[in-house]
């Protein structure tokens, strides 16, 4: 059988138990832009790749602040996030309005999670086209989560998702110790956390982002980076205050990262929707 003969709705199984529309959406965000997100005791980090149409036009948003505690890397698509990241914004200030304290971050993932889930059983809906990796930090610690347009969402120490996060994904594992089954950055300080997710995301890019054309290079434009921790609220660096990661990452040779400007991040427009990110 044809999959397009049980792709109509997100309520029609296929002969072979399969729910496309949900795979679809998972596809969406495997050709988003790269994300990586990292975590130490104290601290967590997201770093992403920004994409731009077309050279006449600004980059696209990746990373959103959703309360002084939590915030939000994307890889999919945007219009989808922005619905996520409102709704996120509105249950942590209703939480705040009537317990008068900062929402856990566990609770928060659970509630989108859900609100993915519900997507994929209602008739007439489809799955939001996003993923999303959240990283806050409450009394019980830094946290970095991971959802899924299915509802699942999984807790990690780090991860990466989008174009060619595979690559990231290698690269994060080499901090695990298999020997003593311990996480080597644990007590890792915010600048080693930072310098770890930008060489990840460096290698989402191949050949260690030492590529030769603008589009395989990590610069202060196509690049951002999501901070919190303790004693330190969420903040997004980009432009001019990444530029001394970026020098740093140089000299350690993870590639060829300059502070000019730049074509398409992660791919020429001609890849997919602009709306893709």
């Amino acid at each position: 059988m044809l999959a397009n003969q049980y792709d109509g709705e997100v309520t029609t199984w296929s002969p072979q138990g399969r729910l496309h529309q949900i795979e679809y959406a998972m596809e969406a965000v495997k050709q988003g832009s790269a994300c990586v997100g990292i975590k130490s005791g104290k601290f967590a980090v997201i770093c992403t790749l920004k994409r731009t149409p077309s050279k006449l036009a600004s980059y696209q948003k990746k990373i959103f602040k959703v309360d002084e505690h939590v915030g939000i890397a994307i890889a999919g698509l945007t219009p989808d996030a922005r619905v996520l990241s409102r709704y996120m914004r509105q249950e942590c200030l209703n939480h705040k309005y009537v317990y008068d304290t900062p929402m856990n971050t566990g609770r928060l993932v659970l509630k989108v999670a859900d609100k993915h889930q519900k997507n994929t059983q209602r008739y007439g809906r489809r799955p939001y086209g996003v993923g999303l990796l959240v990283i806050g930090y409450d009394q019980t610690g830094a946290h970095l989560y991971e959802t899924c347009p299915s509802g699942n969402y999984y807790d990690y120490k780090a991860i990466a998702i989008g174009a060619r996060s595979q690559s990231a994904k290698t690269y994060l594992e080499r901090l695990f110790d298999e020997e003593s089954k311990t996480y080597k950055c644990q007590n890792a300080s915010l600048d080693e956390l930072i310098r770890h997710g930008l060489m990840a995301l460096s290698e989402t890019l191949g050949s260690a982002g030492g590529g030769s054309t603008a589009e395989e290079k990590l610069t202060n434009q196509n690049t951002s980076v999501g901070i919190v921790g303790d004693g330190r609220a969420f903040e997004i660096l980009e432009g001019a205050s990444l530029n001394s990661y970026l020098d740093a990452l140089e000299r350690e040779g993870g590639g060829n990262q300059t502070h000019g400007e730049s074509g398409n991040a992660g791919g020429s427009s001609s890849g997919g929707d602009s709306m893709d990110i």
